[in-house]
C-alpha cells in the first residue's frame, strides 16, 4: 500500500446490513458468485490454505507489514515489465492532468470519472517534497510516498499509471469524461494526497478511484477495495459519501473477481475484499464517491507475476471499469 504509518487505524467493522456473503453478491453481479465457486474448485490464485490461515480483518499486524514494504519501496525504479506489457499509445489513451479527450457518445455520456494513479514515478527524486506534512482532517500525514515495488524492482507507481491508462481508455469508450490526477511526469512529483482529493472534488466526479498495489508480506495475496469511514474532523467530512462510496466499492470488488479471477485478500477484509479506513487523506477529504483499490500484493511472488503481466493488468482495468459502469448505471 501507499503509506501505511504508525497512525494507521485498524480496518473498521463492516456495517451490519452487509453480511459476509461474498463481494460478488454485494456488488449485484450474479455471475461473479459462480465464477468464484469455479475459482475455488480449481484452486484459484489465492494460494490454497493461505486464505484460511492468514485472514485477519481486524488485526493491526498486517498494516505493519505494509509499512515495512513501504520503506522497501523507496528503492530507485527498476526493471521493465514482461513481454506482454504493451498498452495503448499515449495519444490514444490519456491527456495531461486535469484534461481529457472529448467524451464519445455512449452509456456514460455526461458522467465524470476521476482516476488517481497512486504515487508518482518522480517521487523517488523528491523525497523532501513528498515528506512534507499535510492536513487530512483527522491528523497530518506525508504529502505522498514512493510506494512499494516487486522484489525485481517493478514499482507501484509504474503499475498504477499503466492500469490507469488502460482504465481511462475503457471508460472513454463508454462515453465518460475521464480525468487523471497526474500523468507521465506532470507534475514531476505528487500531487499531495489533499490535492488528489481536491481534483476529484473540483471535477464534481460521479465516481473517483485511486489505483494501488499493496506491499504486504509474502504469502499474503489478493485484492481489496478500501472504503471511506465516517469522518467529521477539520476539513474532512465524509458523511455524505460513505454510503455511495460503499456501493461503488462493492460494484468494483464484484466485477474485479469476475473479470480477473483474483481472490479477495486473504490477509485483510475477512474474505470480503472490502476494508474501511479513516487514515487516508485521499478518502477523508473527498466530497465525491471514492474508493481505493489494492490490486494485489507486490511482495508475493505469485501476485507479482500477475501485476507485472500486461495481459492481467488489462483484465484488472476491465474489472474496475465494469464496476464503475455498473455503479453509475445504478446510481
Amino acid at each position: 500500500m501507499s503509506y501505511v504509518g504508525p497512525d494507521f487505524d485498524p480496518p473498521q467493522p463492516r456495517r451490519p446490513r452487509r453480511g459476509p456473503v461474498t463481494v460478488a453478491i454485494a456488488a449485484l453481479v450474479p455471475g461473479a458468485l459462480l465464477g468464484w465457486l469455479v475459482y475455488e474448485a480449481v484452486g484459484g490464485t489465492g494460494g490454497g490454505n493461505d486464505k484460511a490461515t492468514v485472514r485477519t480483518s481486524t488485526s493491526t499486524s498486517t498494516p505493519a507489514s505494509g509499512s515495512a514494504s513501504g520503506s522497501a519501496g523507496s528503492r530507485a525504479p527498476g526493471s521493465a515489465a514482461t513481454a506482454d506489457d504493451k498498452q495503448p499509445s499515449a495519444s490514444a489513451t490519456h491527456a495531461p492532468p486535469g484534461t481529457s479527450a472529448p467524451a464519445a457518445t455512449g452509456s456514460l455520456k455526461g458522467m465524470v470519472v476521476v482516476i488517481d494513479p497512486g504515487h508518482n514515478p518522480g517521487n523517488f527524486r523528491h523525497t523532501a517534497e513528498i515528506n512534507r506534512q499535510v492536513d487530512i482532517g483527522t491528523n497530518r500525514k506525508e504529502c505522498d510516498t514512493t510506494g512499494t515495488s516487486t522484489n525485481a524492482g517493478y514499482t507501484e507507481a509504474q503499475f498504477t499509471l499503466d492500469v490507469s491508462h488502460r482504465l481511462k481508455a475503457l471508460l472513454e469508450k463508454q462515453g465518460a469524461t475521464v480525468k487523471l490526477t497526474h500523468d507521465d511526469g506532470s507534475p514531476a512529483w505528487g500531487p499531495c494526497v489533499d490535492q488528489r482529493a481536491a481534483i476529484g472534488n473540483k471535477a464534481h466526479a460521479d465516481a473517483a478511484i485511486s489505483i494501488h498495489a499493496d506491499g504486504s508480506a509474502a504469502g499474503n495475496r489478493g485484492f481489496h477495495v478500501i472504503l471511506p469511514g465516517f469522518v467529521d474532523a477539520g476539513a474532512a467530512d465524509t458523511r455524505k459519501i460513505v454510503g455511495p462510496s460503499a456501493d461503488l466499492g462493492a460494484h468494483i470488488a464484484g466485477n474485479f473477481v469476475r473479470v480477473t479471477g483474483s481472490a479477495p485478500s486473504n490477509y485483510i477484509g475477512d474474505g470480503t475484499g472490502l476494508v474501511t479506513r479513516k487514515d487516508l487523506g485521499g478518502l477523508n477529504l473527498s466530497t465525491v464517491p471514492k474508493v481505493f483499490i489494492e490490486c494485489g500484493n507486490m511482495r508475493d511472488s505469485k501476485d507479482a507475476a500477475l501485476l507485472t503481466s500486461g495481459t492481467w493488468r488489462q483484465k484488472a482495468a476491465q474489472g474496475i471499469s465494469e464496476g464503475i459502469v455498473s455503479f453509475l448505471h445504478a446510481s
